[in-house]
């Protein structure tokens, strides 16, 4: 099983299924269970529980296996949970927060703004010269707006994540 008391694998789960969700996971019984069987269990919605599993099914992190009555024919689905995976998908997560914030970071190092003294907008300086640098909201000047705070802590979080 996995260690859900990871604070990165924990705060993945609570990002995949919610609170409800890293419930269910925490208390779901070993073995194969049927979602009421899940629901009896952990307390959990029932709607809920097959929302989760259909999302840890999703992310490969849910097996689940059908069975038939033969007397009845009614199917019966087994499910049980499988983290073996989750290592590759919590590196797939990184990638792409990092690719993201890089292409956030250059936007913001390679761009000049100016806001609204109210907080209305913020505006690339073309869309400022457009408006006459004055605010299209409200009419206000407006002003030059240093993002070098928010520059540097893209840097941190950047660098944070390469030495991961």
């Amino acid at each position: 099983m996995v260690e859900l008391n990871d604070k990165v694998v924990r705060g993945y789960l609570m990002s995949l299924v919610g609170e409800d969700g890293l419930k269910m996971i925490e208390g779901m019984p070993e073995g194969a269970v049927t979602d009421e069987e899940i629901a009896a269990k952990t307390g959990v919605l029932l709607n809920t529980v097959r929302r989760t599993l259909f999302i840890l099914y999703e992310n490969k992190f849910a097996v689940v296996v059908r069975e038939r009555d033969s007397n009845s024919g009614w199917l019966t689905y087994l499910w049980h949970l499988q983290f073996s995976d989750i290592e590759h998908q919590l590196m797939k997560e990184k990638k792409k927060l990092l690719r993201n914030l890089k292409v956030r970071l250059d936007f913001e190092e390679n761009n000049v703004f100016y806001t609204c003294p109210q907080g209305c907008v913020r505006l690339l300086f073309n869309e400022a010269t457009e408006t006459e640098f004055l605010c299209p909201m409200c009419g206000e000047d407006l002003v030059y707006y240093d993002n070098s705070p928010f520059v540097g802590v893209l840097k941190k979080r950047v660098d944070s994540l390469n030495s991961v």
